[in-house]
């Protein structure tokens, strides 16, 4: 319960936030409080305070009285019982000629002390947080993924191994197999190494649960190769999802032949094209409109200067134009993949 001079501080304080420009809802949701709520505070003539609040109220003819919630808790927590939910033991006190209160009433009895889900030997779940990766610079993280083509008849596909960089959003290594395999994936990552100069440099590769990324000959080389390999939790489809994304880019390509391929030669030259369009003609939305080789490369920084000194320019030439500050043509310092809410933070 607020007091009455705690709802006047309160009421002064978003007048005050109000007069100097704010909106008179976001001020009051810096409080927790709605705006009706503070309509009803405020008088013509200064506060006026709420008195629902202090209004004395009577006790529930049917509430139940604390000698009746503590035999819940000793009758849910019997050897008897403390397996059972209230749907069965309330019957079953019934069956002995008990009663003590209706199942609902258990089930909120229940929740209230934290016992509904979790009693006798049954624990709380433990919840899995996905890997999180930060990339400063290129050739920190790589993800990777394998789709499937379409093939020359129904039933048949061609697979597409790709690695992104997670920084610049570069393809790193890509090929295109008739089948799934640690050693096709082995052969995409020495090569993807080779071409970027990174050998004995840290890297992280992060994939999927797949029988490919998982295989027990492609984990050595890469132990071999000083990479750090980093999985999505099982049966979880999104802790991926920068590769999951230039899927859904390719596929959405309007060449993308929607009828399959008809031959492994024609789906590998397809994807080289896409490959080269993607990393140096595509201007991505998520790097401000470079393309993944200018942010590799680094000349992304000297391209993003340029514009902001354009617009500078504009917006000098004429400023009437211009109800905020120019658009933010600053470059990404940092890349996360899953990176963890604050609630994440606190439980590790």
């Amino acid at each position: 319960m607020i007091s009455p001079s705690n709802r006047a501080l309160a009421v002064e304080l978003i007048q005050e936030a109000n007069q100097n420009g704010a909106r008179m809802a976001k001020a009051c949701e810096e409080l927790h409080i709605s705006v009706r709520t503070y309509e009803r505070w405020v008088a013509d003539d200064g506060v006026k305070v709420d008195q629902r609040p202090l209004t004395k109220r009577p006790v529930p003819q049917n509430k139940l009285t604390e000698k009746e919630k503590e035999e819940i808790l000793t009758v849910v927590k019997h050897k008897e019982y403390v397996d059972l939910p209230p749907t069965q033991i309330v019957p079953k006190l019934a069956d002995k000629g008990t009663y003590i209160a209706s199942e609902s009433t258990f089930y909120r009895v229940l929740r209230e002390e934290k016992m509904q889900n979790h009693r006798g030997r049954s624990q709380k779940p433990v919840k899995r947080v996905p890997e999180s990766h930060l990339a400063t610079s290129p050739n920190q993280v790589w993800t990777w993924d394998i789709t499937w083509l379409g093939g020359p008849a129904k039933g048949l596909y061609y697979r597409l191994y790709l690695i992104i960089d997670l920084f610049s959003r570069k393809v790193v290594g890509w090929e295109v197999w008739e089948t799934e395999e640690a050693k096709h994936a082995e052969t995409l990552v020495k090569k993807a190494v080779i071409n970027e100069k990174i050998k004995g440099a840290p890297l992280v590769l992060h994939s999927d649960n797949g029988s490919p990324m998982k295989a027990e000959t492609f984990l050595s080389l890469l132990e071999k190769l000083g990479i750090q390999s980093s999985f999505s939790r099982p049966r979880v489809s999104n802790d991926n999802p920068y590769s999951e994304a230039m899927f859904r880019t390719l596929k959405y390509r309007p060449d993308y032949p929607y009828n399959g391929f008809a031959s492994l030669t024609e789906a590998r030259e397809w994807a080289q094209k896409f490959v080269h369009w993607y990393n140096e003609v595509h201007m991505h939305s998520g790097l401000k409109f470079v393309t993944p080789v200018q942010c590799h490369t680094g000349e992304h920084i000297a391209i993003l200067e340029k514009r902001k000194a354009i617009y500078e320019a504009a917006k000098t030439k004429h400023p009437e134009r211009w109800a905020r500050g120019i658009r933010n043509w600053k470059p990404n310092e940092q890349v996360a993949l899953n990176p963890m809410r604050d609630e994440e933070q606190t439980e590790a």
